[in-house]
């Protein structure tokens, strides 16, 4: 018996915060897809071989091959006790050959409006030598710019800068957003206000999650 979730949403939604925080309360893997391509590929497996041809000539990965990481995963032995997807499916043809694997119990949507998104990862700052991060607004430095830690300059990474965000943003609208629609038709979609502080996020959906019938 078990309950396998997909998280949805755009960047900097915090899907990858809270199934990191929820898996470990629920006992069930956290399985960023971004993470395991990056094992894959440096572990040398055949899988991360044939990614890399792929990411060396600066091009996506195939739904295919992403789809054959995904379905090995979650075959391992912690996976049993269901799963949690960050960062997968992305498109609708990802979603219909993940379907083909395995059944998905609930999709939770992380509803947050651009603006904030933007406002959210714009004001990121980290610091290149100890790696301690922060924010403008959220989570500021004692004084600005500077790291609490040690001292040294507070920088933005390239991606976290406003244009690059919204262009981000674009970008998920016109490959995922499809997906809403796709699991809301099939009756599985929740939505849930990841606008809200983190720790009632976390709250909200370990409710609903603990709602949704195991198989």
């Amino acid at each position: 018996m078990s309950r396998r979730l997909v998280f949805l949403g755009p960047p900097g939604a915090g899907k990858g915060t809270q199934a990191q925080a929820i898996g470990r309360k629920l006992g069930l893997a956290h399985i960023s897809t971004g993470d395991l391509l990056r094992k894959e590929v440096a572990d040398c497996s055949p899988l991360g071989r044939e990614a890399k041809v792929f990411m060396d000539r600066g091009e996506l990965v195939p739904d295919a091959v992403v789809v054959r990481m995904v379905k090995a995963r979650i075959s391992e032995p912690d996976c049993a006790a269901g799963f949690i997807l960050d960062g997968f499916p992305r498109t609708r043809a990802q979603a219909i050959a993940l379907e083909a694997e395995t059944h998905v119990s609930r999709v939770f949507f992380f509803d947050v409006a651009d603006s904030a998104l933007v406002k959210r990862l714009s004001g990121r700052r980290s610091c290149p030598r100890c790696g301690a991060s922060y924010h403008v607004e959220f989570v500021p430095p004692k004084k600005a710019g500077i790291c609490d830690l040690c001292g040294s300059t507070l920088v933005q990474r390239d991606d976290d800068k406003e244009e690059t965000v919204m262009r981000r943003l674009v970008e998920y609208t016109a490959k995922t957003a499809d997906l809403i629609g796709y699991y809301r038709d099939r009756g599985i979609l929740t939505s849930v206000d990841a606008f809200a502080p983190p720790e009632q996020v976390e709250h909200s959906l370990i409710a609903a999650i603990r709602k949704v019938p195991e198989a």
